[in-house]
């Protein structure tokens, strides 16, 4: 709430989410992947919300976002901001701050990359909706530094630095932290020393039905080097089993090591996607990934998922009911997997898997979203 509105309990306990003036602020606009698919859940709750974020791409599809009234910061203004805002990493901090929210009662920031620094209005709530602190300057900083030249790269350590401290000093300004899994509730509490409530992104699950299945593995979305593809390649091809491989990116380097058993599609669109989760045997999920949509889309499909026991497959994939985990992230543990689960396949009934889904759907995101919101506004 603003600072020249009344305070007394009676006025504070009538406010519900419907009531308040909010700004909803998101890293970047250019794509539409998971961070967009839950901002776009929110926006469905707050549909006259403001919205801000970095650089902003019109021609992505962002649902509800579509009819909200936008703004960017400074960020879109530099040269060739859509394609090279990581590039202007070190001044978003900046940006954010720069930002007149003074007359919003609530503040919902959408983290992964930078986000939740703006400076909200005294008396006004601020909700971070964190999907993942930012990698590029905790947890996976070398990975990035990696990627860099190697002349700048201490000039990237140095800015680093600076980033982290910007980042932590932001987190003391948010009222109240929401957590997409308990991997990134603990990143949160270790990197902000802070406490999250954790709610899990919204899936359509009802979108999804149940199919017959048929005799290959699945691996499904964006190829990514983390997603550890190149594991369930290597295992089916030991095993002889067949594996497809459902998404865009730059497959090249996994091509190159793929035999007869191992079939790329390439970006596929929703309804043959959907096809895939239905019919497979079940879902290789091998990666580390802070939530993961994908294993309960396939779920919702009545399908299992075979997962590396770490991230966010430890909130989704639950042996004997939805699939197996397996603990050793290599080629072994993953074959010992894929025997493992063919040895109990029939015990895994379409139904239970099918229920297990449900409790990641919109319907339990929205339910928890609002009482929380409730909850922050009205304490």
């Amino acid at each position: 709430m603003t600072a020249d509105r009344p305070s007394n309990e009676a006025d504070t306990q009538r406010h519900t989410p419907a009531d308040l003036r909010v700004a909803l602020v998101h890293y970047w606009l250019v794509s539409a992947r998971g961070g967009e698919a839950v901002l776009e859940g929110i926006g469905r709750l707050f549909p006259a919300a403001d919205l801000y974020a970095h650089v902003i791409d019109p021609s992505v599809p962002y649902g509800s976002l579509a009819k909200m009234r936008a703004r960017t910061t400074f960020i879109a203004k530099l040269p060739a901001a859509r394609r090279l805002y990581p590039a202007y990493l070190g001044l978003m901090p900046t940006a954010l701050e720069a930002l007149d929210l003074s007359s919003y009662d609530l503040v919902i920031s959408s983290e992964a990359g930078p986000a939740k620094w703006v400076l909200p209005a005294p008396g006004a709530k601020h909700v971070c909706y964190c999907h993942s602190p930012m990698r590029y300057v905790w947890d996976q900083r070398f990975t990035y530094l990696d990627r860099i030249p190697a002349p700048i790269r201490p000039l990237a350590h140095l800015a680093g630095h600076s980033l982290r401290q910007s980042d932590f000093i932001s987190a003391s300004r948010v009222t109240q932290f929401v957590a997409n899994s308990r991997f990134v509730a603990n990143r949160i509490e270790q990197y902000y020393r802070r406490e999250s409530e954790i709610i899990y992104p919204p899936v359509d699950v009802d979108d999804f039905v149940t199919g017959e299945p048929e005799d290959f593995y699945l691996c499904a979305g964006e190829v990514r080097h983390y997603k550890r593809i190149d594991l369930a390649i290597q295992a089916c091809e030991r095993l002889g089993r067949r594996l497809i491989i459902a998404g865009g990116g730059n497959a090249r380097r996994l091509k190159a090591m793929a035999g007869r058993h191992v079939e790329f599609t390439g970006r596929l669109d929703t309804e043959a996607m959907r096809s895939l989760m239905r019919r497979c045997r079940a879902l290789i999920f091998p990666g580390v990934e802070d939530f993961g949509i994908v294993p309960v889309e396939v779920m919702a499909s009545g399908r299992p998922v075979i997962a590396y026991a770490y991230g966010g497959a430890l909130d989704s994939v639950v042996p004997g009911v939805s699939g197996v985990l397996f603990g050793r992230q290599t080629v072994d543990g993953l074959v010992s997997a894929i025997l493992e689960f063919e040895n109990s396949e029939t015990a895994l009934a379409q139904e239970e898997i099918r229920k297990h889904a449900r409790t990641f759907s919109r319907a339990e995101f929205e339910a928890k979203f609002s009482a929380l919101i409730r909850r922050v506004a009205n304490a």
